[in-house]
């Protein structure tokens, strides 16, 4: 599926695949609705490039409407989904689709709480039940475990206030329209790529019931964040990929990809296999990063003063941080506590993770307005 979705990145490029790109994209979409995270981007890119046209003026674009590509585009999408959904409407069972699909009752946060900013959240309301006493705040004893038990269910905060599945709703919608608005103005492949990519980050970070996986919807476009794209169009799509790999040749873009992308990583060990093959992701993982690093790093340039400086320097002491995390969450924790303070390791983990993934959406959102 993520083969898939690249593939439908790359064909929006050309406006003769525009259709093709869209028909793929629907497709996966059917197959897991989780892509929904990036549905906004793509309406908005095709609306303007495909049904109205990217070069023209905000008074002309009603009335230059291409009638015969929109025509084509909602023909497609809509064959796509009557044939996805159609039988479950013939068979009366949309109803219960919707309830699995949107399963708004499992609570706020995931069973392993996601690295988003809920996480953070859940982290400052656990750290509250020990100072409450002190600062005079009350204390619901009944959510104290509420979010470190383990399971899936309602979320309840023992100090902060409780979340609703509508504000998290409207948080993701106002960060979705930010880019959204920049796109609609000025709807090229550099700006699409760019919201694809906050459209995703919108969704993982304000989201309802998050799921940590779906972290790699956002490394996934960012990938393609790059000026290598200015090639000629008559470059195949094979050259885009490959050359896709070099992308981030500037700085900032790079700064903030390497904590999004080691937290991303880090963040998902704990769904992976555990002893005794732990050794296998951890060396797979480091070994990753050195050549990701280290390859990375003979491409960009790094400025010695101002901002690059400290963007660098940042990101590298973030990802220096994650080896003593690894160490104590993998080894440490139970050689010396064993069973007990269970959910400590994945607190560190989604915590520290949601860390680097914050700041790095702080500094692409930046980046993509500036």
């Amino acid at each position: 599926m993520y083969g898939l979705i690249l593939l439908s990145i790359l064909l929006a490029r050309s406006p003769p695949t525009h259709l093709l790109s869209a028909v793929l994209f629907a497709s996966v979409l059917c197959i897991k609705h989780i892509y929904l995270y990036l549905a906004p981007a793509y309406f908005v890119y095709f609306l303007r490039n495909y049904c109205m046209g990217p070069n023209l003026s905000s008074r002309h674009l009603i009335r230059h409407i291409r009638f015969k590509n929109c025509f084509k585009l909602s023909a497609a999408v809509l064959t796509i989904f009557g044939a996805s959904f159609g039988p479950f409407a013939y068979w009366g069972q949309l109803p219960q689709l919707g309830a699995r699909l949107f399963p708004f009752s499992r609570g706020l946060c995931h069973a392993y709480w996601a690295p988003n900013v809920w996480a953070l959240y859940s982290l400052v309301d656990r750290t509250l039940i020990f100072f409450a006493p002190r600062l005079g705040f009350h204390v619901q004893t009944a959510a104290i475990n509420s979010v470190t038990r383990g399971l899936i269910g309602d979320t309840a905060f023992a100090v902060l206030p409780e979340i609703s599945p509508r504000l998290t709703f409207l948080l993701t919608v106002i960060f979705q329209l930010l880019p959204l608005m920049k796109l609609f103005a000025r709807p090229s492949f550099e700006n699409f790529i760019g919201a694809v990519t906050l459209c995703a980050y919108a969704s993982f970070l304000f989201g309802w019931h998050v799921h940590e996986k779906a972290i790699l919807l956002v490394i996934f476009p960012f990938r393609f964040v790059s000026p290598v794209f200015d090639l000629d169009y008559r470059l195949s799509y094979l050259t885009n990929c490959a050359n896709s790999l070099l992308a981030l040749k500037d700085y900032r873009h790079f700064a903030t990809f390497c904590p999004l992308v080691v937290a991303g990583h880090f963040s998902l060990f704990p769904l992976l296999f555990t002893a005794p093959e732990l050794p296998i992701k951890i060396v797979y993982t480091a070994m990753w990063l050195v050549v990701f690093l280290v390859t990375f790093e003979k491409l960009v340039t790094v400025s010695s003063t101002g901002p690059g400086w400290f963007l660098s320097w940042a990101s590298t002491f973030f990802i220096m941080l994650s080896i003593p995390l690894i160490t104590y969450t993998s080894f440490i924790h139970g050689i010396f506590f064993r069973d007990k303070y269970e959910f400590l390791p994945l607190l560190l983990t989604s915590s520290y993770s949601a860390v680097g993934i914050v700041a790095s959406w702080i500094g692409f959102f930046w980046l993509y307005f500036v």
